[in-house]
């Protein structure tokens, strides 16, 4: 049996939130058929048991957490569960996400921007509260946080999304900084326009062929999460990846 089909991610054990649909999921089948086991956190059980279906199917391996992940004492819950089963976590890949609505800033209902923050910021941070030493325990822990490039510019309409994807971009930042002298390595990933869930949400006109299937990303995904990864506190455009690997406009 050769190298590659044993798996760039053997033995592995990766964390993926949001993982009953799009990035996540497809996330998670790339990583599990890499070798990884795969521990599938999202609040749909339905979606969950499709993703683990396609993941037995091609020999994988998951184990899956029904979790709403804005339940701080369940993230804390799932992290004793990890060192009590494997001792250690070798992936988190901080995918979750919510778009809110778009809407004037002085318009938000309070617990819609409530509710954007607390999934798309303190989740991520509970993650990191709880996932932290484990992540340290393993030889080459990686953690991966999905960002937008709404972090980066600004456009009307679009403030309680992107205020809390710039929120986590100078937390994870800060994170990567903090972890930049250990074995564990940090980054934030933008997937850009990708063919998901809160991108029909977000652009509901959008011609669909435009935007990128959530697979073209699983390469990158896969590099990030390697024990070879040297990058550490980058923020990886995802979009412009596939481009320069595929060729698509």
């Amino acid at each position: 049996m050769t190298e590659d089909k044993v798996g760039r991610l053997a033995g592995r054990v990766a964390l993926i939130t949001g993982a009953s649909r799009g990035l996540g999921a497809a996330t998670a089948l790339a990583y599990a058929s890499e070798g990884a086991h795969c521990v599938l956190v999202a609040r749909t059980v339905g979606g969950l048991e499709e993703v683990d279906d396609r993941i037995k199917a091609i020999g994988g391996s998951a184990t899956l957490v029904p979790l709403d992940v804005t339940d701080g004492p369940g993230i804390d819950r799932l992290g004793l569960a990890l060192y009590e089963r494997f001792g250690r976590l070798d992936i988190l890949l901080g995918n979750a996400g919510v778009l809110g609505t778009l809407s004037p800033m002085g318009h938000f209902e309070p617990k819609i921007f409530e509710q954007v923050m607390a999934v798309n910021v303190t989740a991520n941070w509970r993650l990191i509260r709880s996932m932290d030493l484990l992540l340290r325990r393993s030889d080459a822990g990686r953690a991966i946080f999905v960002t937008s490039g709404a972090s980066r510019h600004i456009q009307p309409y679009w403030g309680a999304y992107a205020a809390s994807k710039a929120a986590l971009d100078m937390m994870v930042g800060v994170y990567a900084a903090e972890v930049a002298h250990t074995a564990l390595k940090v980054n934030l990933f933008n997937p850009g326009p990708t063919r998901t869930f809160m991108r029909r949400e977000a652009f509901p006109g959008e011609d669909e062929s435009l935007q990128i299937p959530p697979e073209a990303h699983a390469e990158s995904l896969i590099q990030l999460a390697m024990p070879s990864c040297t990058m550490n506190g980058e923020w990886i455009a995802g979009d412009e990846a596939v481009r320069q690997r595929t060729g698509l406009n």
